[in-house]
């Protein structure tokens, strides 16, 4: 059996892989930032479950969960430069390395979780997906990450009003730092790692997120308001080294293509149980979670979009998202 534990260039690295693909196990490495057992980390598994099955045993997929390999910043790198195979990132942190990951990412984009489904699964999900490649990567799956909500530690949110000058840690992400600087508070940039002991020692007031990851990271035993202004359902991305994928035979392409793909049906249905789990979870803990005066938000929205749908690209593919029913 063939482990690749090594740290190589993505060149060498395709070249260590693939030499013994033929006689021997290839071990491809994942990251997720997510503890084990969270829906994003079981539907990778799902996936390495079916390429093993699927490939007679030639290849396996070893997924390192909780961020043993890094924040999700430095996997990306890890991923585009063939340290590590695969990644399953947030769609964010790729705003600044390809454009058309901007329009996923944009609040109130998406209507709902199913808006959001039709139009990743569909031509537009393609187009996106074709964007990455220049940037070194083949987008395998969309997962679902839920509809993110700002939590805090100070008061229930109901209006815009509410969020003026409070200090929220986002995701290292432009839109998600002007989205909340539009709304009056103060965005924190961090990796998702720092933010409960952020929020204990009060160096931020609150942060923004889904249930299950507000329930899995404990967040809600510093932030206990949770306010439900659903600003973005911005969906996970599951990327493949492309040099890896590449080296790939057309017929094994084909294998983790549908392996990812049926992986996604499977990654739905366990977000879907996990999002009802963690929210009674989170309410049985005392977290209090409020609705909230929604349109005031999507209208303060104008200026992110102002400010990052620059071009003509990018304008048509948020009119053709907008259109999809």
């Amino acid at each position: 059996m063939l482990h690749i534990t090594k740290l190589w260039t993505g060149v060498a690295l395709a070249s260590m892989l693939f030499v013994g693909a033929a006689s021997a196990q290839a071990v491809l490495k994942s990251s997720d930032t997510h503890p084990d057992g969270y829906p994003t980390v079981e539907g990778v598994k799902h996936f390495g479950e079916l390429v093993k099955e699927r490939t007679a045993g030639r290849y396996s997929v070893e997924v390192y969960h909780s961020a043993q390999l890094g924040e999700e910043k430095d996997t990306i790198e890890q991923v585009r430069s063939g340290v590590i195979e695969l990644n399953r990132v947030s769609m964010a942190p790729f705003n600044g390395t390809v454009k058309e990951s901007i329009v996923p990412a944009l609040p109130y984009i998406f209507r709902s979780e199913d808006h959001m489904h039709t139009v990743m699964d569909g031509v537009i999900g393609d187009q996106i997906k074709a964007a990455f490649e220049p940037a070194g990567l083949v987008v395998l799956a969309f997962y679902d990450a839920g509809a993110r909500s700002f939590y805090n530690s100070k008061k229930p949110i109901k209006t815009v009003e509410d969020l003026k000058g409070m200090k929220f840690r986002v995701i290292q992400s432009d839109i998600f730092v002007d989205m909340t600087a539009a709304l009056g508070a103060n965005a924190t940039p961090m990796p998702y790692g720092e933010v409960y002991s952020s929020l204990e020692t009060g160096v931020i007031e609150g942060a923004e997120n889904n249930f299950p990851s507000y329930d899995t990271a404990k967040h809600f035993e510093v932030a206990k308001y949770y306010s439900m202004d659903e600003h973005t359902i911005l969906p996970e991305v599951f990327v493949m080294n492309k040099a890896a994928f590449d080296k790939l035979t057309p017929e094994d392409q084909a294998i983790f293509k549908q392996a990812a793909k049926d992986s996604v049906t499977k990654q739905r249905e366990l977000w879907s149980a996990k999002t009802a789990e963690s929210r009674a979870v989170v309410e049985k803990a005392g977290a209090q979670i409020n609705d909230v005066e929604k349109q005031g938000f999507i209208d303060a929205m104008k200026p992110v979009y102002e400010k990052h749908i620059t071009d003509e690209v990018l304008k048509k593919l948020v009119a053709d998202v907008q259109a999809v029913q």
